[in-house]
């Protein structure tokens, strides 16, 4: 019921919203994808990962290359490929290399794993820059006006209808989103859902269930890491340019805020994270005097740089102390006291 209604919602929120205004939802969607899978991980497996940031690299230059090639930064790829078509080529990319990193992962637990996925992230810009014969380096690759974007100059005329590039972004990655959403729901609600819980709850005990640990740890960082490798593809073809400051280090810190906003081990709040990284992330990227909206005691000059970073923090300082469960033990609490009343 709640998913039928998310996507009447989707569906019908353009005609209430300006074009500018559809972009900036995209966003939200493109980052739901990535929270979807980094839950899996972390909310439901157990496994702590600061780095699927850089997962979202691998499938956002999975795409720039499949569409523009890299015969410009003296490669041998040619690209051509529609954008559309690289979304599913990025999330297989990413996954196997989720499934790679997963193997040797294994040997770590808790903050050690913590720390080898956020090295990971910490490393992937400069990776990007060093192997500039393949994503064009510091400078970046510029996608707009590419005849393999999908309505880029002209937009799109889709049953009927011609819709603008936003419009159509929107409904790209909401459409998307949703069957990943639907996808991660069957997964986790069957055998293998079950295993990854758990594996989380206590590993002696999924061992003598006859759950093998190998298996399922690494399964989920290679789902994980695909749905992170969709949302870096969906990502690269929104912003129409990719440098490698497109997917800092703090970007794998703003995930794994969206799943403790949305609620660990949950799926029904992820849409609430998502919205607030997508949107305090826009605040932030504008220069939006953010730091007015908190008392003048609190802030004198509300006018001086870090107004964001200030309000950003007290709100999730704010957000743990009331909704220490995210979104999602909202969700909870509030049908546990409806199923009492009746």
């Amino acid at each position: 019921m709640a998913f039928a209604a998310l996507a009447v919602f989707v569906a019908a929120l353009p005609a209430f919203i300006s074009d500018v205004k559809a972009q900036q939802f995209a966003y939200v969607g493109i980052y739901l994808i990535a929270l979807l899978g980094l839950n899996i991980l972390t909310g439901y497996t157990g496994q702590i990962s600061l780095g699927h940031g850089a997962f979202m690299a691998i499938g956002g230059y999975t795409t720039v290359i499949l569409m523009v090639g890299n015969e410009q930064f003296g490669g041998s790829i040619t690209g051509g490929v529609r954008d559309v078509w690289t979304i599913p080529a990025a999330g297989l990319v990413a996954g196997l290399v989720g499934l790679a990193f997963g193997l040797p992962a294994l040997r770590l637990s808790g903050l050690y794993l913590a720390l080898a996925t956020f090295a990971v992230a910490v490393a992937m810009p400069s990776a990007i820059k060093r192997f500039d014969s393949f994503t064009g380096g510091g400078t970046g690759v510029n996608l707009f006006g590419k005849p393999e974007l999908t309505g880029g100059l002209t937009g799109v005329d889709l049953l009927g209808r011609h819709l603008s590039f936003n419009l159509w972004l929107y409904y790209l990655c909401w459409s998307i989103a949703l069957v990943a959403f639907a996808v991660a729901w069957l997964v986790l609600r069957g055998r293998t859902g079950r295993a990854f819980r758990a594996v989380r709850d206590s590993e002696t005990a999924a061992i003598s269930s006859g759950i093998s640990l190998a298996r399922y740890k690494t399964l989920a960082f290679g789902i994980s890491a695909a749905y992170a490798g969709v949302a870096g593809s969906l990502f690269a073809i929104a912003n129409t340019y990719v440098n490698p400051d497109t997917f800092p280090v703090l970007l794998s810190i703003e995930l794994l805020i969206g799943i403790v906003v949305g609620g660990l081990g949950r799926l029904s709040g992820l849409v609430f994270g998502a919205y607030v990284i997508a949107f305090f992330r826009l605040y932030w990227a504008q220069g939006e005097d953010l730091g007015s909206l908190l008392p003048h005691r609190v802030i004198e000059e509300t006018h001086k740089p870090g107004g964001p970073a200030i309000v950003y923090g007290v709100f999730l300082i704010l957000l743990m102390f009331v909704l220490p469960s995210g979104v999602a033990g909202l969700f909870r609490s509030i049908g546990a006291a409806l199923t009492r009343r009746r």
